[in-house]
């Protein structure tokens, strides 16, 4: 039997359980598919070692990166790790973002506001850059040629037609949580994109919804990045 698992500090709503195992029933693979929540990065190690491929969730996507043998080049421009396979790292959040958004985007979306700097802020980052679209980052601590959320104007809310959360705020159970914007900004010119899929509709996008804009949460960008780690650990594509 073959093992695998996803690594994440919380689990409690990871939905990779189910939708691995069922896969591999389906297609009649002798595998299974575990949770492992973890404290430390370092616990990871022996994890490495026995399981066949892996997952890997906040806040250890980047932490990751000093235990393995390599990455492909994808994941390595992205500079964030959401899939391992024989101590390779990959990262297929980019994709599962590219497919999922391009559904939305419309010819006057031009440039985005990302909010955040961790794993899923790197994917993000790459998407776009794939996409065409200019970004600017938005951080608590903002470094070199990013903003703090304080520096947001009306100007910069009204010309960054698109919009990503890919913080945790508003993430169940912290469901009253949202990005510190100025929401009285927002329109229908707009796409706010969250990242966070649980629950369907956060407040971040209640808000965006309020004022007519373009919303999608992170669901598809959930199932196509699972779709390409099946494809890297199985070499089977979507059925």
């Amino acid at each position: 039997m073959r093992h695998f698992g996803i690594i994440g500090k919380p689990l409690v709503q990871s939905f990779s359980a189910r939708y691995f195992n069922e896969k591999f029933g389906r297609d009649e693979i002798d595998a299974e598919y575990s949770l492992y929540p973890l404290e430390r990065i370092e616990d990871a190690r022996p994890l490495l070692e026995r399981l066949d491929g892996m997952n890997v969730t906040m806040p250890f996507k980047q932490s990751i990166i000093p235990l393995l043998d390599g990455m492909d080049n994808t994941a390595r421009e992205v500079g964030a790790v959401n899939v391992v396979c024989k101590k390779i790292g990959y990262n297929t959040d980019c994709l599962g973002f590219m497919h999922s958004i391009r559904q939305a985007l419309c010819a006057d979306d031009k440039r985005a506001l990302v909010l955040g700097t961790g794993g899923a802020s790197k994917a993000i980052q790459y998407g776009l850059r794939q996409l065409g679209i200019d970004y600017t980052i938005v951080s608590r601590t903002p470094g070199a040629g990013m903003l703090g959320y304080d520096d947001l104007t009306e100007e910069i809310m009204r010309t960054h037609q698109v919009i990503v959360n890919c913080t945790p705020l508003g993430m169940y159970p912290d469901v009253d949580s949202c990005a510190p914007i100025s929401y009285e900004w927002i329109s229908r010119n707009h796409l706010l994109y969250d990242c966070v899929y649980n629950p369907e509709i956060t407040l971040f996008l209640k808000e965006g919804k309020a004022r007519g804009a373009r919303t999608m949460n992170g669901i598809g960008m959930l199932y196509g990045q699972a779709e390409e780690a099946w494809k890297i650990w199985t070499g089977i594509g979507d059925k």
